[in-house]
């Protein structure tokens, strides 16, 4: 394993200055995998102030939108080339299964392109002329990059939700300062490389691994930072926004959810189940938009239940790097402990358990529990209505439609919602009443660097991915010019 105990800042690999490392652990065996950097407040410091002289002093901001594309497709290319290594090095320190660490792996490289598109497209289109009803004047509208973005990422796709913060960021000409979490550090680093070795300018992009109290609030609180940009649960995103507000920074949240499901009854059951399982399955159920809540319609809530029993009986569970597992262990001990007290909370309030929510027999170590299905699950109850963030599923049925969306949009969160029906025009109705900012139909959970991603209420506040994405680090400038020859004539007659 390669030394992972220097910060990244200014362009250089650097010792923090503390000289701290913490371990990072391999979830399916809880073994150390290497020791990385702490960043302290002093450290994060010098982040800020190398991205804050890569803005004001650099060259980047100053590059044309086509010259930064050439950069962020070096950066692909290079992903791509490592793409086997990256996702091997994500199993191992998220634990999750290794096709799919392959498939974000690509996704993160497919974001540094869609990216570099975009940024060569703001060549043409970053001035608009703007009409005024006075012809003496003309005024443009102009996209100027935001300046110095902080961001801060979530530990379940972790290279993947860098690359959702780093490509547009510098794509639209900003610099950052990346804090990755500290559960899984290892591929925001590997990306520091590939930028480096991309040519991307010094101090455009810095990397600080650390504890979030040690590092992430320091850059959350820090004033040379002009926009943050924060992934992860609500509680944290609330202690953001409020630092944020010292200074008046500029802020997208993206948190948590508690994503419901409507299922028609005159869906197809193999479907149906299928999509739960990808809803609420995929990535040990570690996925802020997770459909977590089912609404199933009466007629098909009992063989559906059966069907959904059957399946998950029999999911692969183990080590994300064995062929044929699909589901590998949760992050960490504390995430584990978190998901076994949800379903124990469950069982007392009087959901009913008709599978899973224990360790495997064959899995001696490791953080891995068996997917937890709850039925006839009181709607007043906890796990229906807070994030639980793991592989539990909670399903209650209803009979009409406009029950269904009361329960649904019944919710303090509004990420995610799925519908699911052979009636299309009904499907399309339900989708357009879902208070969510991404809705599915016959389907759950595909997400496309190419459209917009963010939630309603408390799931966060602006939109990531396609143009949205871009958007979240440009600010936008008017530019007026007094053309007439006349004298404006005000205080001079």
């Amino acid at each position: 394993m390669k030394s992972y105990d220097h910060l990244y800042i200014d362009g250089k690999w650097v010792k923090p200055a503390q000289g701290g490392t913490f371990a990072t652990i391999d979830p399916s065996n809880e073994a150390v995998i290497t020791q990385v950097a702490a960043a302290t407040a002093s450290d994060v410091d010098l982040a800020v102030k190398a991205a804050r002289k890569a803005f004001d002093d650099g060259p980047w901001p100053q590059m044309s939108g086509a010259e930064r594309a050439v950069v962020l497709r070096r950066i692909a290319a290079g992903i791509r080339e490592r793409l086997e290594v990256l996702a091997e090095l994500e199993v191992r320190d998220n634990g999750k299964p290794l096709p799919e660490a392959q498939w974000d792996i690509s996704d993160t490289a497919g974001c540094f392109d869609f990216y570099a598109d975009l940024a060569e497209g703001l060549d043409a289109g970053q001035e608009q002329r703007v009409n005024l009803p006075d012809n003496r004047f003309t005024c443009i509208a102009r996209k100027e990059a935001v300046g110095v973005a902080g961001a801060i990422i979530p530990w379940n796709f972790p290279m993947l939700m860098a690359a959702w913060k780093v490509a547009p960021a510098l794509a639209a000409g900003c610099s950052m300062v990346l804090k990755p979490s500290e559960l899984t550090p290892l591929t925001a680093l590997e990306l520091a490389a590939i930028a480096h070795d991309s040519g991307l300018p010094a101090g455009v992009l810095n990397v600080v691994t650390g504890l979030g109290p040690d590092a992430g609030a320091p850059l959350s609180e820090h004033p040379g930072i002009d926009k943050l940009a924060f992934t992860g649960s609500v509680p944290t995103g609330s202690k953001i926004m409020q630092a944020a507000a010292r200074d008046i920074k500029n802020i997208s949240l993206e948190l948590g959810g508690k994503s419901p499901f409507i299922i028609f009854d005159d869906s197809d059951i193999e479907a149906a189940v299928e999509w739960i399982m990808f809803g609420i399955f995929w990535n040990q159920g570690q996925v802020c938009s997770a459909t977590s809540r089912v609404l199933v319609q009466r007629n098909l809530y009992e063989p559906l239940l059966k069907r959904l029993v059957e399946v998950t009986s029999k999911l692969s569970i183990g080590d994300g790097l064995k062929d044929g597992v699909l589901l590998g262990p949760l992050v960490s001990s504390g995430q584990y402990d978190k998901i076994l007290q949800a379903i124990a909370r469950g069982q007392e309030e009087g959901a009913t358990l008709l599978y899973g929510g224990t360790k495997p027999s064959h899995c001696e170590s490791g953080y891995f529990i068996t997917p937890a299905i709850f039925a006839d699950v009181p709607v007043d109850s906890w796990i229906w209505n807070e994030e639980i963030f793991g592989p539990v599923v909670c399903v209650r049925p209803f009979d009409e439609e406009v029950e269904a969306l009361k329960g649904a949009n019944d919710s303090r969160f509004g990420l995610a919602a799925a519908v699911m029906s052979k009636d299309l025009e009904r499907a399309e109705r339900v989708a357009r009443r879902l208070r969510a900012g991404i809705v599915w139909i016959n389907c759950s959970q595909p997400t496309f660097t190419e459209a917009p991603w963010g939630g309603y209420k408390q799931s966060g506040i602006g939109r990531e991915l396609g143009e949205w994405g871009l958007n979240n680090y440009l600010e936008t400038k008017q530019i007026t010019r007094y053309d007439s020859e006349k004298p404006w004539g005000w205080y001079i007659k």
